[in-house]
C-alpha cells in the first residue's frame, strides 16, 4: 500500500496530507495466509481488495539422523554481514547487493520504502557526500536485525548468491567483492545450505 501511495503522490493524483473518511470509517485491512510454502498477502480498503501479493516462505531442510537443521536464510546471511563487515561504510556496491538480496528474499522487484534496500541506498548516497569514514553510515547500522526487517525470507540458494555477487561486482569500480561483505556472506550461506542438503 505504501508503494501505491508513494506512486500516486509522485504522479500528483493525491497530496501527502489528503485523507478521506472511507479509510477511517470502513477500515483498512491486511491479511496474510500461509499456503504450501507461500504467503499470500491481501490488502483491502473499505472491504475492496486493492492488492494481493504472493511471497515465498522460509524453507526448512533436514540432515540425515535425528538432528533437524534449518537452512540459512537471506536475512540471516545479511545479519552475518553486519557482524563480519559491520564497520565498513555503506557504498553503492553494498546497496546494490542488499537490493539484490531483498529482491530474491521477497520475490518482488519493488523496492520497499523504508526496507533494507531503500535504507542501504540512502546510506550509500549519504556516505558519498562525506569524506571522513567516522561520519559515514556503516553496514551494521543497516543490516542488524535484517531477518525481522524483511517482509519475507527464504533459504539462500546458489542462484541467489550468484545474483548478489553479480550486483556487488557491477557496482564496484574495482570490480571486486568485499571480503566478509554482502556477496561473500551470501556465497558462504549458499555453500553451507548445499552441504546441509547433500
Amino acid at each position: 500500500m505504501q508503494s501505491a501511495a508513494t506512486r500516486n503522490e509522485q504522479v500528483g493524483v493525491v497530496g501527502h496530507n489528503n485523507i478521506t473518511d472511507i479509510a477511517g470509517e470502513q477500515g483498512v485491512s491486511v491479511a496474510e495466509t500461509d499456503v504450501a510454502g507461500r504467503r499470500i498477502i491481501t490488502e483491502a480498503v473499505a472491504g475492496q481488495v486493492v492488492g494481493q501479493y504472493v511471497q515465498a516462505t522460509p524453507v526448512m531442510t533436514s540432515q540425515v539422523g535425528a538432528v533437524q537443521q534449518n537452512a540459512i536464510t537471506i536475512g540471516e546471511a545479511l545479519e552475518a554481514t553486519a557482524k563480519t563487515a559491520g564497520d565498513k561504510p555503506v557504498d553503492q556496491s553494498d546497496a546494490a547487493a542488499v537490493q539484490a538480496a531483498e529482491v530474491r528474499a521477497t520475490g518482488s522487484n519493488v523496492i520497499i520504502p523504508g526496507g533494507l534496500a531503500a535504507t542501504a541506498q540512502s546510506a550509500a548516497a549519504h556516505n558519498a557526500t562525506l569524506d571522513r569514514d567516522e561520519e559515514k553510515i556503516k553496514l551494521n547500522q543497516v543490516l542488524t536485525g535484517a531477518t525481522a526487517k524483511l517482509p519475507a525470507d527464504k533459504a539462500v540458494t546458489r542462484q541467489d548468491a550468484e545474483g548478489v555477487v553479480s550486483a556487488e561486482l557491477r557496482n564496484n569500480p574495482n570490480v571486486a567483492t568485499h571480503p566478509g561483505g554482502v556477496a561473500a556472506s551470501m556465497a558462504a550461506a549458499a555453500r553451507l545450505n548445499e552441504n546441509v542438503n547433500a
